[in-house]
């Protein structure tokens, strides 16, 4: 299962058990940017984090995200790191909580901004 640094998310196998998907369906959305994944270092395993899910299905706006990630060559650790950082100075939640709010646009921007 997940470790500590990631214990937010869960290992390919479970998802694509829980999405009624092909582990190698799964992989593809991942190459494709529909999906966010971390590894541990030194790991082969792809960790998806469940807050990028609505309902039991990935939110639309990932694939935006993962491709404003992409354009200013960020890995999936350091998107991870941004949208799992807290909200604000007072840290009132965290950064992907803002695309369940809706708020999809100012994720991109705060991706962008790195």
């Amino acid at each position: 299962m997940s470790s500590a640094r990631y214990a937010d998310s869960l290992p390919a196998t479970w998802l694509a058990e829980r999405l009624a998907a092909d582990p190698a369906r799964i992989d593809a959305m991942r190459r494709d940017g529909e999906l966010i994944a971390v590894r541990e270092p030194g790991s082969t395993d792809w960790l998806y984090p469940s807050w990028q899910f609505e309902d039991g299905e990935p939110l639309t706006s990932v694939q935006r995200i993962t491709r404003a990630a992409r354009e200013i060559g960020l890995d999936e650790s350091q998107v991870y790191t941004i949208l799992t950082a807290r909200r604000g100075l007072h840290g009132s939640g965290r950064v992907y909580e803002l695309l369940h709010e809706g708020r999809e646009n100012d994720v991109v921007e705060l991706v962008r901004a790195g």
